[in-house]
């Protein structure tokens, strides 16, 4: 007989750490979310009375490795809009099975999230795609050769086989396109590719990612959205071009160009979020929280 003592499982793990914040909280909690990726923590900058909950101090949630990732949940407000905003996220290559790479997702949807934008430092594989270009996702192509739902499946948190035909919300993206234009930026529709990393990829593997469709390539993002598309949530993606993929202009990639790319682009993103938040945020709330766990 085994010794090791079986941890709570996935849903009660994710209401403990939504009743922590709660109480940390202690105020309405808001219907929108935000995910920044690498380079992108600035963004937080933008919002107003802001209460930071270091990622350590939540019961259940790891901590990110990566530079770039702050490791923060900040409840913070935007025009009296409110809004949960995670500096930093977790990745399959840093080790992380695909549950804890989106238990923030879980945790935001015993919290009541109906809304959330994730945003991703990318590599560009499209060719009129240059380095601080905005993509707004439209798909997704899943290469990491496992699925987060993979396993036992818990109603409590979705059904067995969620629909996947529009992940990325068509409503959310026509917002985007129109906030985009009132600010004069260009936000072009896209596909992303989603690799385990950590590497980058080879000239020839980016190739083959051309041939299947893809217009920016990274190693996150998809695994929230899959998880974020079976609880209900409505998606918006937003990727950031850092750098151009392998082989595409024929120079090495750095991450510390990611970051500069990130913090380059902060200013006119930051502005972008903060007009997607004050829209989407204001909308009357039509649904009632989702349940807790029993």
């Amino acid at each position: 007989m085994s010794s090791s003592i079986e941890r709570p499982d996935l849903a009660a793990r994710a209401e403990e750490a939504a009743a922590h914040l709660r109480s940390a909280h202690g105020g309405a909690i808001p219907r929108v979310a935000t995910v920044f990726g690498s380079g992108l923590n600035e963004l937080v900058g933008r919002f107003e009375n802001r209460k930071i909950i270091p990622y350590a101090q939540i019961p259940n949630f790891p901590v990110p490795t990566v530079m770039g990732h702050a490791g923060n949940l900040v409840f913070g407000t935007v025009e009296g809009v409110e809004a949960i905003l995670l500096q930093g996220r977790f990745h399959y290559y840093e080790g992380h099975d695909l549950e804890t790479v989106t238990f923030p997702i879980r945790v935001l949807q015993r919290l009541g999230v109906r809304s959330l934008i994730l945003t991703a430092a990318t590599g560009g594989i499209h060719p009129d795609l240059r380095p601080g270009n905005l993509v707004c996702l439209s798909d997704h192509i899943n290469l990491m050769g496992v699925n987060p739902l993979r396993g036992p499946n818990d109603p409590r948190l979705g059904e067995r086989f969620p629909d996947m035909t529009e992940t990325y919300s068509r409503r959310l993206r026509d917002l985007a396109t129109e906030e985009a234009a009132r600010i004069g930026v260009s936000l072009t529709p896209g596909v992303y590719a989603c690799l385990p990393g950590p590497s980058y990829e080879t000239p020839a593997e980016i190739n083959m990612l051309r041939v299947l469709g893809a217009d920016v390539v990274g190693m996150s993002t998809v695994p929230e959205a899959i998880v974020a598309r079976q609880a209900g949530m409505e998606i918006l993606g937003l990727a950031l071009v850092s750098n151009m993929a392998a082989g595409v202009l024929g120079t090495p990639i750095r991450h510390e160009d990611v970051i500069e790319a990130g913090r380059a682009a902060a200013p006119i993103l930051g502005e972008l979020i903060r007009r997607i938040v004050v829209r989407v945020g204001a909308e009357p709330r039509g649904e009632e929280p989702i349940p807790r766990a029993s």
